[in-house]
């Protein structure tokens, strides 16, 4: 199962910040000469995938030094930046024409997609600025259990074993933090649910990767060019009177956000999913240290035993989804041997 990582998540955001290249997003293999996981990983995928996941890892560094502004009015930059830098990448790539030519089913997948993207955003952002970064951690850990589920409940997939298990140990993760807290853990299950309603939506209605990102800008920026006109008329709006420097910092969300969206797709036509499913880890466990370590946020007994149950969880599921995938490669590999041997 695919799993597109917001935090596509952030749900938004190698190590260098730079843009992969033209012939990296052009890259555009058959599904048939897709690695095998039994094959030795190239250097090359591990090294987008690994600056992809850091980076997603690392945003919350970014949100917080923009902390004056507000999440729902920092979304403003982010849509318009994204938009303005998807576009050259489009006209680099001559994939213009992808962002415009589809379908009205595909125009309203797109909807659906962006406003759960857009919802995604304001709410990681808003936990970063109200000093919840522990929150993101565990909503990015659960994120392809909830696909999981959503995949039972919506498209009727049915659950192994270990993946039955794997959903059942975090689910009862959740309920201990909630039990010990007394509340549900709303972020993180918000952020999981929205961001995995959106690779649903993406499942269903697959789109072509720098172009369906481009319509997302596009259907979200005359919201936000909207937003933008009716600060411009409010007495105070910290959008509008922020500083030059502030301002300045705000014009890079583009970059912060479509840089690692870039390299995780190129990173996907090098590496199997499996292995690509392996890396996001990378993500939350980069959060969680920042939560803890830099920021200082409290790390209780009660976040230690749901996050040590979510962790078993993914466990159970990741050596699952190697064991699945060593075994399918080695079908596919029997029958070119014995063709060979014939």
């Amino acid at each position: 199962m695919r799993v597109p990582s917001v935090q596509g998540a952030d749900g938004a955001n190698a190590a260098s910040c730079r843009l992969v290249s033209p012939k990296a997003i052009r890259d555009d293999r058959p599904m048939a000469e897709e690695p095998r996981t039994a094959e030795a990983l190239p250097p090359s995928g591990m090294g987008l995938a690994i600056g992809c996941y850091a980076l997603w890892g690392l945003t919350p560094i970014y949100w917080k030094a923009v902390g004056e502004v507000p999440a729902e009015q920092a979304l403003i930059p982010r849509v318009l930046w994204t938009l303005a830098l998807l576009l050259v990448a489009s006209l680099v790539t001559r994939q213009l024409a992808e962002a415009w030519r589809a379908s009205l089913r595909a125009w309203l997948s797109t909807l659906a997609a962006a406003f759960l993207l857009a919802a995604n955003w304001t709410l990681f952002i808003h936990a970063v600025q109200s000093d919840q970064v522990l929150a993101t951690s565990l909503g990015y850990y659960i994120n392809p259990l909830m696909s999981i589920l959503l995949g039972l409940v919506v498209l009727g997939e049915r659950l192994n074993r270990a993946q039955t298990l794997a959903v059942a140990v975090a689910a009862l993760g959740v309920a201990t933090l909630t039990f010990r807290e007394g509340a549900l853990p709303w972020i993180s299950l918000l952020l999981a649910a929205s961001f995995a309603l959106y690779g649903l939506i993406h499942k269903l209605s697959p789109q072509p990767p720098l172009g369906g990102l481009t319509r997302e800008m596009l259907v979200l920026s005359p919201f936000t060019l909207g937003g933008l006109a009716w600060l411009a008329t409010q007495e105070q709006a910290a959008l509008i009177e922020a500083p030059f420097d502030e301002q300045a910092l705000l014009s890079l969300s583009g970059l912060v956000t479509a840089a690692p969206l870039l390299l995780f797709h190129a990173a996907t036509r090098r590496l199997p999913l499996v292995a690509v499913g392996m890396f996001q880890y990378i993500a939350p466990t980069l959060t969680l240290a920042l939560a803890t370590l830099h920021y200082g946020e409290p790390f209780t007994p009660s976040h230690a035993g749901a996050f040590g149950m979510v962790w078993v969880g993914l466990a159970l599921f990741t050596f699952d989804s190697i064991r699945r995938a060593a075994v399918a490669a080695r079908v596919v590999q029997r029958p070119s041997r014995n063709a060979g041997q014939e």
